[in-house]
Order: structure tokens, then sequence, then C-alpha cells
């Protein structure tokens, strides 16, 4: 049995390697399944992902939270199409690759905020939020960096931040408060259950 006001991240971190291991790739088929969860955008589709990717730092913790995202990378790298619209590692290549690197981030801060002891649900959302907007920073860094580089325009526009803004961040921002806010919760009440068989 767990001991009382152990953080999940740290509970887990208690488990057999096995056991974490079956906890990593259950996470990462979550990952997988929200991300065929798509309402068509272009260039970039509004998924479920980082709803499921919040959750997953939220409840494994900051570094089960980012190994199960870097396994899902890995998942898709290696040609498991678990992309959002069933894509692979060919995505990597595409103008969503910023954002599929920075989903590691997002759960690492996600799972900060548990191994800390934030459990209320206003905090965590809060938390969710700022590392939403905080995955904008690797997405949009992609298309005006690499493909600056290489001379190339993104879906007829230029690399600068404002039009880049436009098609890549402002269509999605209440959308990502929303599944922030969505997360919190869920994993917040979670926790609140888990705590007390704990007791």
């Amino acid at each position: 049995m767990f001991q009382t006001h152990t953080a999940p991240g740290q509970a887990l971190g208690q488990l057999s390697f096995a056991k974490q291991a079956a906890v990593v790739l259950a996470g990462s088929l979550l990952i997988a399944l929200a991300a065929q969860v798509s309402v068509p955008f272009i260039p970039v589709p509004m998924t479920l992902q980082t709803l499921a990717i919040l959750m997953v730092g939220f409840a494994l913790g900051s570094r089960l939270g980012a190994i199960t995202v870097a396994v899902y990378l890995a998942e898709g790298a290696l040609g498991a199409p678990v992309f959002a619209n069933f894509k692979n590692g060919a995505a990597f290549f595409g103008p969503t690759a910023g954002f599929l690197v920075g989903f590691v981030g997002v759960a690492w801060l996600a799972g900060l905020a548990t191994d800390r002891g934030i459990t209320n649900p206003i905090k965590l959302s809060l938390v969710g939020i700022a590392a939403s907007a905080a995955l904008y920073i690797p997405g949009l860094a992609w298309p005006m960096g690499v493909a600056g580089a290489m001379g190339l325009t993104v879906y007829g526009h230029d690399l600068a931040f404002g039009p880049l803004a436009e098609v890549f961040m402002l269509p999605f921002l209440i959308g990502d408060a929303a599944k922030a806010i969505l997360a919190a919760l869920l994993v917040s009440g979670g926790l609140s259950v888990w705590r007390k068989r704990q007791g």
C-alpha cells in the first residue's frame, strides 16, 4: 500500500519495472486513441491529443508522463499509425512536427504540478492552460525556423509570426483551454478518490 500523501508519480515509481512499463504503454494507447478523435483543420487538425497528454502528465507525474509521451512518439516513428488521422512517423516531416516534439514538455510540465502536490482543479487547470500555451513555442518554431531555413512557405503563408499564428494557434486557443480544464477536473477527481483509498 502506498503511503498517505505520496504523489502519484512517486507512488508509481515504487512499482516494478514491468508494471511501470504497462502503465506507460496504456498511457501511450490512450493518447493514440485520443489523437483519432479529430476535427479537420488546415494545416493542424484539432484532436483530443492534448487532453490525453495532460491527463497522462497529471496522473503519472513528470517522469513517467514524459516517458509515456516519448514512447508514443517512438511508436509513430517506427511506423505505427498513432498520430492524428492515423498518420505515422511521416508526420515528423510535416507542419505539425514541432507540436509532436513539444508534447513531451507538456506532459512533463503537467506532471511537475502533481509531483509537487498540486491537485486542486483550479490550480491544475491553470497549469494545463500554461502547458498548452507553451506547446505553441515548438509548434510555431518548426515552420518559422526549419522551414524558413529551407526557403519554404507553409500552406501559402509567409513565415512571419502573425500569419503563422493565425493558422497554427489562434483557432485552437479556446479548445486548448477547455481541454486543459477538462483534464484538470477529471484527474483531480480521480486523485481525490485515490487519496481517500490510501487513507
